[in-house]
């Protein structure tokens, strides 16, 4: 789970007690966090928070549920599209639009940032340098389409007597989610959760509601949400469109997830092209290969990257004798190979071994592709 917080006091919320593993941190000079704030944005914590999923994801596992309290919050809302493994997202206390923050912020504060770039501020009880470009920043951003767009349910807690950002922002956000989607009434509580049982209460409401999403035993842990029940699909690779955008699509392959889509002006942009998925197929195959190779010949490769492109060019040395023109797909493959003790000969050799890695015979043998019907799902469902 990763948890980005919008700073102020440390609240009681304690989900590692229910057995869920927690990064949790405050953004740049809020909370316990260094750094100054003044040198921050809205843009640069989502930055953060991505960069905090990806250290987990090279050291650890992705996180698999993200919640962000106050402009946390907002933040993980606009970040979960960047983070593909999340199945699931909770906010608490969260704006719906991140300009909010600048409604706690003094028109004479305002001003000065306007006309000299930066002001001083006070947010929940601590002064801050706060910099026009925050300002700039929050205002750009769209957070309903991000929410509408979310594709992950959702959890809202909000306290109907938060006197810093108003429980109204809640009834937004659910109103521009799509299920599934929760609310719950964190009652009495203050914007902070400074009272223990508030925190307590919340950290029991996440535990329980996330279950039903988290891999590893907690829960059902459907392939995300859609239509139907979940499809079995053993060691194989399932594809399910998310009914988000216009052809998003979820990708599970042995418990780790994936989002495939089509550029702008096709479909969202929310993740690779069916080609580049192919490509990364291919380029995964090719560096694998290389490494094993290497290894196994005590070949002093050590770093191999690969590049590749994709095109479809017109020949007349078709198979088709009669056909004057026909499309041919061609795939450009450029090996980075580092080792400063390679020689030209072993360069050669490996040349040469990247065409034998197994997708590479796959795309260029007899290929056969036979497709069914699934017989175990009624009409109108996967």
């Amino acid at each position: 789970m990763l948890q980005g917080r919008g700073g102020g006091k440390r609240d009681q919320c304690q989900p590692r007690r229910t057995g869920v593993a927690v990064l949790r941190f405050d953004f740049t000079g809020l909370g316990a966090s260094d750094g100054e704030f003044a040198n921050t944005d809205f843009s640069s914590n989502i930055d953060d928070l991505v960069a905090a999923a990806d250290m987990l994801r090279s050291r650890y596992r992705a996180p698999s549920l993200l919640i962000g309290h106050s402009l946390g919050g907002a933040a993980i809302l606009a970040a979960v599209e960047r983070i593909p493994e999340a199945r699931a997202v909770v906010t608490i206390g969260a704006p719906f639009d991140p300009a909010h923050v600048t409604e706690l912020f003094s028109h004479e504060a305002i001003a000065k940032m306007r006309a000299v770039g930066e002001a001083e501020v006070e947010l929940a009880g601590r002064r801050f340098t706060v910099r026009r470009q925050l300002l700039d920043d929050l205002g750009a951003q769209q957070m309903e389409a991000a929410v509408a767009a979310l594709g992950r349910p959702l959890l809202v807690l909000h306290s109907p007597v938060d006197n810093v950002v108003a429980v109204d922002n809640a009834r937004k956000i659910f109103d521009a989610a799509r299920h599934p989607k929760s609310f719950v009434s964190l009652d009495t509580a203050d914007h902070l959760l400074t009272n223990r049982s508030d925190g307590e209460y919340a950290a029991v409401v996440v535990s329980a509601w996330a279950s039903r999403y988290l891999p590893d035993g907690r829960g059902d842990a459907a392939e995300g949400p859609g239509p139907g029940r979940p499809i079995e699909h053993g060691t194989g690779v399932l594809v399910s469109e998310r009914g988000v955008g216009k052809f998003r699509q979820d990708i599970t392959v042995r418990g780790h997830r994936l989002i495939a889509d089509e550029p702008i002006g096709i479909g969202d942009d929310t993740g690779p092209s069916p080609y580049d998925l192919l490509l990364a197929s291919l380029g995964a195959c090719t560096s694998m290969t290389l490494r094993m190779y290497a290894g196994r010949k005590g070949i002093p490769l050590e770093h191999v990257s690969v590049v590749l492109e994709h095109e479809r060019t017109y020949a007349t040395d078709c198979r088709d004798p009669n056909e004057s023109r026909c499309r041919v797909d061609r795939i450009g493959r450029t090996l980075h190979l580092v080792g400063p003790e390679l020689s030209d000969e072993q360069r050669s050799t490996l040349l040469q071994i990247a065409d034998k890695c197994p997708v590479h015979r796959t795309l260029l043998g007899d290929l056969r592709i036979d497709t069914t019907l699934a017989s175990d799902a009624p009409k109108g469902q996967p």
